[in-house]
């Protein structure tokens, strides 16, 4: 991928990977991701996949609370900042832009606007989505056809443009449930996670999301290296509960619906060089960044 195209560094890519716990992100192997930054522990700004979007495409990414640090701390200074829309933060913002939400303030701005989406949130047909995808310049909504499919879309719509700063957003679904990925050894109906179920299939639960996040990160890997220059966000826009609490799946407020990975990469530099991050909070980071090999 880096070899086929280019982008340019003003250019940005955002990825969701859906569901995915923080502690699945930890326990998978993500050599691509791990090239972004560390990763940090944070908390998602809704616990269902609609809610934390519109939330996330006005600007309020996850965040950690107590670090009063810019990007990773939406409510500090926000990586994408709405020209007059609400508080302005107490640092300067990653990219200030006008508009609906952050897609169409980034068009506006001259950005190519290219997304993707797999949950059901991001069906076109469908009213609702509208609110999600409808300032996208080339939007395409996946379902279960996979992320193989969705980077081809992307390739397709960058192809021609590489002149032009992008704006990049990929919902990524094989980590949802039924998590399940092309080629997996179980069959995609069986669901290990639903909700009020009785049967405690938490280790299941746990396996294949774990499965489904390095197949996710394996065939993102150009991508991501093809925007290392550039801005990076990869976080989870929510958790799942596997039995806390006799808790399953998602749209329920539980902490583990609310705790999700962010990795943040902001022209070039991974988020805590960027940012300055103070040293204490170095040794709170759940893993840290596999630096850039040396072109």
């Amino acid at each position: 991928m880096a070899d086929t195209f280019r982008v340019t560094s003003k250019s940005v890519l955002f990825i969701t990977v859906d569901s995915c716990r923080y502690d699945t992100f930890l326990a998978s192997r993500t050599p691509a991701m791990d090239q972004v930054s560390a990763t940090f522990r944070a908390q998602a700004p809704c616990h269902f996949t609609y809610a934390s979007h519109a939330a996330m495409f006005v600007g309020f990414t996850p965040g950690v609370a107590d670090l009063p640090v810019p990007f990773l701390n939406p409510k500090f200074a926000r990586l994408f900042r709405l020209g007059r829309a609400g508080h302005a933060g107490h640092g300067t913002p990653g990219f200030t832009v006008d508009g609906d939400d952050i897609v169409a303030g980034f068009r506006k701005a001259g950005y190519h606007t290219v997304g993707t989406g797999a949950a059901g949130w991001f069906d076109g047909s469908t009213p609702v989505s509208r609110r999600l995808t409808g300032n996208f310049k080339h939007f395409r909504f996946t379902g279960h056809a996979g992320v193989r499919q969705q980077l081809a879309f992307v390739k397709q719509s960058l192809a021609r443009r590489w002149r032009d700063d992008a704006f990049v957003f990929i919902n990524v679904g094989e980590t949802h449930v039924p998590y399940h990925f092309e080629g997996a050894p179980w069959p995609a109906e069986d669901n290990p996670c639903r909700p009020f179920q009785a049967e405690d299939r938490a280790d299941v639960c746990r396996a294949r999301q774990r499965q489904c996040l390095e197949y996710v990160d394996d065939v993102l890997a150009p991508l991501i290296e093809a925007f290392a220059h550039a801005t990076i966000v990869v976080c989870a826009d929510h958790g799942d509960c596997w039995g806390e609490d006799g808790l399953w799946e998602h749209g329920i407020s539980h902490p583990m619906t609310l705790t999700v990975p962010l990795l943040i990469r902001y022209r070039g530099q991974p988020v805590e060089e960027a940012v300055a991050l103070p040293e204490a909070a170095l040794g709170r980071l759940g893993r840290t960044a596999v630096p850039q090999p040396v072109a």
